[in-house]
């Protein structure tokens, strides 16, 4: 059974109405096999109503199977972002991305989804990775940022943690993505205004710059890094970088 929201069961049970909503919280509810209760949930995220939230949300905790349809469910309902709220805190893994980008979809118009995206979406998973534009956009990070009063002090914070944690092939990454997007150059809805930034901007610019910095994103490609490659081709000679090809750092005073 699929465990993600699927057209044809969709279109089945919004033609059974009634009789889909109650094999489905009978399925979800009593179902002693996964498949039996993936086909209960799929029937009341089509036709369920607020009455099955507690039903979707307690299957949901299992998230690993049934995150998917559980994050799906409480979209079309009345509440239906309290629900996922709720669900979001309780869940971890797959099942948690697939929350976030459910609140992602519900984010315009509820202050509190958003306020959440910008807090707590971020947990330090990796699997934040498919999910951190989405949150992005939808919380509207760049205001967020702009308007911030301590802007400057997590920037400035943030640098002296990279400098003293050292060079490594994602740290590159971050120092030079951030010099870029902090610039006057950088990408389209660059926060802005650029002198507010332009301090922290040389800081993070200065990292990849250095001749330690730079041999370690010359030798990630040996360590089968390609997003060093890849960030170095496209944002190296916007920021003035030197490239890969360019000449090693001499050993040399």
């Amino acid at each position: 059974m699929p465990i993600h929201p699927n057209a044809r069961i969709t279109e089945a049970a919004l033609r059974a109405g009634a009789r889909a909503r109650e094999a489905g919280r009978r399925l979800v509810r009593h179902g002693t096999d996964t498949d039996d209760v993936v086909v209960g949930l799929a029937l009341l995220a089509a036709v369920g109503t607020v009455d099955d939230v507690p039903y979707i949300q307690t299957i949901g905790l299992l998230s690993c199977t049934f995150g998917p349809l559980a994050a799906d469910a409480p979209e079309r309902l009345p509440d239906g972002a309290e629900s996922l709220l709720w669900l979001a805190d309780r869940v971890a893994g797959w099942g948690r991305a697939h929350v976030v980008e459910a609140l992602c979809r519900l984010a315009h118009g509820h202050s509190d989804v958003r306020h959440w995206l910008l807090r707590r979406a971020a947990d330090g998973d990796f699997l934040n990775g498919y999910f951190a534009g989405e949150v992005a956009r939808a919380s509207a990070l760049d205001q967020a940022l702009t308007g911030c009063p301590h802007a400057e002090e997590a920037l400035a914070a943030h640098l002296r943690h990279l400098d003293r944690l050292g060079p490594s092939p994602s740290r590159y990454c971050i120092a030079a993505m951030l010099a870029r997007n902090l610039g006057e150059h950088g990408d389209e809805g660059s926060v802005a205004p650029v002198r507010r930034w332009r301090t922290h901007r040389d800081g993070y610019l200065a990292l990849p710059d250095r001749d330690d910095w730079f041999e370690t994103a010359r030798n990630a490609p040996a360590a089968d890094d390609p997003e060093i490659v890849r960030l170095v081709e496209t944002v190296a000679s916007d920021l003035g970088l030197r490239t890969l090809d360019d000449p090693a750092p001499s050993s040399e005073g």
